[in-house]
């Protein structure tokens, strides 16, 4: 219980350092505000639950909370830039280095037991394509994209890293995000790109002063291996929250991600500090930092 109301406490600072407005409509009776909204998505995904049970949940704990009815139709209904919005506010510090990588999520699928009825051999699946960015020192996630059908990781490339909170000094990323355009996009920015070149064969790429080659020259390997932490967090997030979204319509599958990104960067510091440090004066300081931000 406690842990489950510092957790509240820290998206109502977040919802109010964004700005945003107070009700999600303007007609209507004005009875629960967007923050009643906002704590009830994020303690939904932190704590597994379905609407009905984080309705109960928050209501137990003296809490407003709309109904269940009311929370899932305007979960689907949120814009992507609320969502964006609150994502770049769970960023405070600003730092260097940033690897952005993709992965894949399942969707909802039947029981392999309606999968006999149907005669099928084999589950049918259709994977949803996740690409983020992240902090290499804190582990945040800065930003991400959705996609409904897989894609190559270079597609998203431009997306991530145009809406990214701030602008860094270094990206990182592995040979699949090894392209000419890349390269010359972050060079635009001021920003150095850590890819590793692919080797192509005796296939020209790229004509003329290549951004790829002089990338080649200045590979750093130690900085290139801070690439590592995207991993962790892909594996922090799925082992978490699970491998697969639990919402039928990609609105909702989208907004389902940002909610995970949001819980990931309020609770991540906190729980580290919770299962690591044996020294309760350490504890107490490290939280009242983070809670003071």
């Amino acid at each position: 219980m406690i842990n489950k109301t510092k957790l509240v406490n820290k998206v109502k600072r977040l919802v109010r350092r964004i700005g945003l407005p107070r009700w999600l409509h303007h007609y209507g009776p004005k009875k629960y505000e967007f923050l009643h909204h906002a704590i009830a998505y994020i303690v939904k995904q932190e704590c597994k639950l379905g609407y009905r049970r984080v309705t109960r949940l928050l209501r137990w704990l003296g809490l407003k909370c709309p109904c269940s009815s009311a929370l899932c139709t305007s979960f689907n209904k949120l814009p992507l830039n609320i969502w964006q919005k609150m994502l770049s506010a769970t960023i405070t510090k600003h730092q260097n280095l940033i690897a952005i990588d993709g992965t894949g999520m399942s969707r909802p699928l039947p029981s392999p037991y309606y999968y006999r009825r149907i005669d099928k051999p084999y589950p049918i699946e259709i994977p949803l394509k996740l690409s983020i960015a992240v902090d290499t020192r804190t582990k945040k996630i800065l930003s991400l994209r959705l996609r409904a059908r897989s894609a190559h990781d270079l597609r998203d490339a431009k997306y991530i890293i145009g809406h990214l909170p701030y602008t860094p000094k270094k990206i990182i990323a592995d040979k699949g995000y090894d392209a000419e355009w890349l390269h010359r996009y972050c060079h635009k920015l001021s920003v150095e790109a850590v890819i590793p070149m692919r080797d192509y064969g005796t296939k020209t790429i790229y004509r003329g002063k290549s951004l790829r080659r002089k990338c080649k020259r200045k590979f750093n390997k130690r900085i290139y291996h801070r690439r590592e932490m995207i991993e962790a967090v892909f594996s922090a997030i799925k082992r978490k929250f699970g491998a697969s979204v639990n919402s039928v319509k990609f609105s909702a599958q989208r907004a389902e991600m940002y909610c995970r990104a949001i819980a990931h960067n309020i609770i991540f510091c906190l729980g580290d500090y919770f299962e690591r440090h044996r020294n309760k004066r350490k504890i107490y300081i490290h939280i009242s930092k983070i809670l003071s931000l």
